[in-house]
């Protein structure tokens, strides 16, 4: 390099590096504030969740307002959700449980959700995702529940029913499919596997590029990334992360057959947020079997000015043509006019049960 380029990028680099100290000193000052929180806690025998959503949601959004560039908005999130996950281990430990193993899209939006100072307990199914958090086996669980390309992730519509748990959040992560093998080619290879809904996303992709595979499904993309790990005759759909946790090399990456591909997460635990100030509330809801049933359910949203973002039917396996209706509303329940909008429901309706208040991504 050129000496008086050298010297012109030597006083940056040196501000750079003592910025950077300062960064840490500051850092290492909120991670002590933290431990007193814990302190305090502790001393007033409060045994409530170190995880509290509303709050953590309510910092990163003051930080993006308060934020005059040029460091990017979007970053904020993605650095102040690992700044608060470390503080938060120091004032004590939280484990997550997700669909497994190690490498799928869940872990994936664990991490990004609840940061990677966490405990992380991959599981084999989603009913063992719940079964965790249910038994106190991990504090909170990641599960999907809708994808932009396939829809409903229907597993899980039904285990929110049957759970005593809350939705504790929302994260919505970009999927991005990748073909992978041990060689990093597709020579000897005879089967793809991926999860179902893996197959569904990439089905034209694949139609078109190896039309004669089989095609296997598997209970997770981390998982076909397990099995093509041991066999080099199996080729594997699965997100960037599953190579390198599984010495795959990746033959294709971006195989979805929708460039926006997105699966919304949510987050599951024993216990209620608060009010963040932007959140959603989603119920679950039955009506009787009559003319009219769903108009009357809707009213009470309309007439107490109560906005819906998504609205999902779902059979009642009764062999009654009957249905569960899954709905996320804007605003927390305990906001006057949601509150208002639930006890009118409460009345309309054969079945209610709200599944949980979260701040809203």
């Amino acid at each position: 390099m050129d000496d008086s380029l050298q010297a012109k990028l030597k006083p940056l680099r040196e501000r750079i590096d003592a910025i950077d100290e300062q960064i840490l000193e500051l850092l290492s000052q909120r991670a002590r504030a933290a431990q007193d929180v814990g302190e305090v806690k502790h001393a007033a025998a409060v045994d409530g969740p170190v995880l509290r959503p509303e709050r953590e949601a309510q910092v990163i959004r003051r930080l993006q307002q308060l934020n005059r560039g040029p460091f990017p908005r979007d970053a904020i999130a993605s650095v102040w959700t690992e700044v608060i996950s470390a503080c938060r281990g120091l004032e004590r430990g939280m484990t997550v449980a997700y669909l497994g193993p190690r490498g799928s899209f869940s872990e994936q939006a664990a991490f990004e959700h609840f940061g990677h100072s966490v405990q992380p307990l991959p599981c084999p199914s989603f009913d063992e995702v719940f079964r965790a958090v249910e038994a106190g086996q991990a504090d909170v669980g990641m599960v999907p529940v809708e994808n932009s390309t396939e829809g409903a992730v229907n597993r899980n519509l039904d285990l929110l029913l049957s759970t005593p748990l809350k939705i504790l959040g929302e994260h919505s992560l970009d999927i991005r499919h990748c073909l992978m093998t041990q060689s990093g080619t597709m020579e000897g290879v005879t089967a793809v596997a991926a999860h179902p809904q893996a197959l569904a996303q990439c089905q034209g992709w694949l139609s078109r590029n190896y039309p004669g595979l089989e095609r296997v499904a598997e209970s997770s993309n981390s998982e076909a990334a397990r099995v093509a790990a041991e066999n080099p005759a199996i080729a594997a759909i699965a997100g960037e992360t599953a190579a390198p946790a599984w010495k795959l090399q990746i033959v294709e990456a971006g195989i979805q057959d929708d460039p926006n591909n997105r699966t919304r997460f949510l987050a599951v635990g024993d216990f209620q947020p608060l009010a963040s100030g932007k959140d959603k509330t989603s119920v679950i809801l039955a009506v009787p079997n009559r003319a009219g049933a769903v108009y009357d359910m809707l009213a009470p949203m309309a007439a107490n000015g109560v906005s819906m973002s998504r609205f999902e039917s779902r059979p009642a396996r009764t062999g009654q043509w009957e249905y569960y209706f899954y709905v996320d509303m804007l605003g927390h329940r305990d906001d006057p006019q949601l509150a208002r909008a639930l006890a009118d429901l409460q009345s309309q309706v054969a079945f209610l049960k709200v599944l949980g208040s979260y701040p809203a991504q």
